[in-house]
């Protein structure tokens, strides 16, 4: 191989190899995340037992929204 090819070659694994260890950071998080239910009707609000979450799994709790049926308003709260 010509020089000119192989610093191409280096270049475009650095640039690769670069783009994969960040592209994996976001699934390394991992947070606590428990269910939270408000009853609108009296104010009472019960909390469930955190459970860690990390990864893809802590993308899709996240993007979970507010559930309310009837009066209580359910939703998961990360920490």
């Amino acid at each position: 191989m010509t020089c000119m090819k192989t610093k191409i070659l280096y270049a475009a694994a650095f640039v690769f190899i670069a783009w994969a260890a960040t592209a994996c950071e976001d699934l390394e998080k991992c947070k606590f995340c428990r269910l939270v239910s408000t009853d609108s009707s009296n104010g009472e609000v019960t909390y469930g037992f955190p459970t860690e979450y990390c990864g893809a799994k802590l993308i899709a709790i996240e993007a979970i929204g507010p559930k309310t049926i009837g009066t209580v308003t359910t939703v998961y709260e990360c920490n």
